[in-house]
């Protein structure tokens, strides 16, 4: 059995039918234990107090914004090479769960840094980078509302995102690039496995941010699902009108 049987829109929707119930029920699981954990069962830090709390949803929804993007792009390249209508559409319905997800980041990114930094904002090469990302997400969301042909509005948006993908890049690994800024160093850094977060509040933020990896796949797959019977309704009225 190949992976490329799944690129077939009815064995992609037959297949993700009984799925979608138990993998949006174990994001739910998943975000409400570490939320309520993180939030009311765990200590104030000794230097931020209570307001270190919005980790449980700044870290985990920054992350997903960042990686949306990725699967957005490894979506258009299968599109590309191998012009899978599924790829195409599952692209496109990433994209607005990425970017609210980034708009999550950025808003409690700034409800925590006003009272560390004294300011809402700075240009802090880390969080511009994100702004951009952030507009990024706008461009390929009316890339793909601005063009008829879907075929060419795949060809564009995947050659959008190619190009979005270096500022992924940067807001991912902003933190290893500059140390310069206000923003502080990742609280969970993957190449060198040490970390800023104690284990009182990494516990619930790692289910955190495995919720909100779960959520994004089961969101990913019923907008999927959408998106492929939207074409197909397309298809049909055109069908119809010749």
């Amino acid at each position: 059995m190949s992976i490329w049987e799944y690129a077939n829109p009815k064995k992609f929707i037959a297949t993700t039918t009984p799925l979608v119930p138990w993998v949006m029920g174990l994001a739910i699981a998943c975000l409400v234990v570490g939320l309520v954990w993180g939030f009311f069962f765990t200590p104030d830090d000794f230097r931020q107090g209570s307001t270190v709390k919005i980790i449980y949803l700044h870290v985990p929804s920054a992350l997903m914004a960042i990686n949306a993007w990725f699967m957005m792009l490894l979506a258009s390249l299968i599109w590309l090479v191998r012009r899978h209508h599924v790829s195409a559409l599952a692209a496109r319905a990433a994209a607005p769960i990425g970017i609210v997800m980034t708009l999550i980041a950025l808003i409690t990114g700034a409800i925590w840094g006003q009272p560390m930094w004294g300011t809402w904002w700075a240009w802090d090469p880390r969080l511009t980078s994100f702004l951009i990302l952030f507009l990024f997400y706008l461009g390929y969301i009316a890339l793909w509302e601005a063009i008829e042909d879907p075929d060419t509005a795949a060809d564009l948006t995947s050659v959008l995102c190619i190009v979005g993908s270096v500022f992924a890049v940067l807001s991912r690994y902003a933190v290893n690039f500059w140390n310069q800024g206000l923003h502080q160093g990742t609280s969970v850094p993957v190449a060198t496995g040490e970390r800023s977060v104690s284990d009182v509040f990494f516990v619930p933020l790692l289910i955190c941010m495995v919720g909100f990896g779960i959520l994004f796949l089961g969101l990913v797959l019923i907008r999927t699902r959408t998106e492929i019977r939207a074409r197909r309704m397309k298809a049909l009225e055109a069908r119809m009108r010749s």
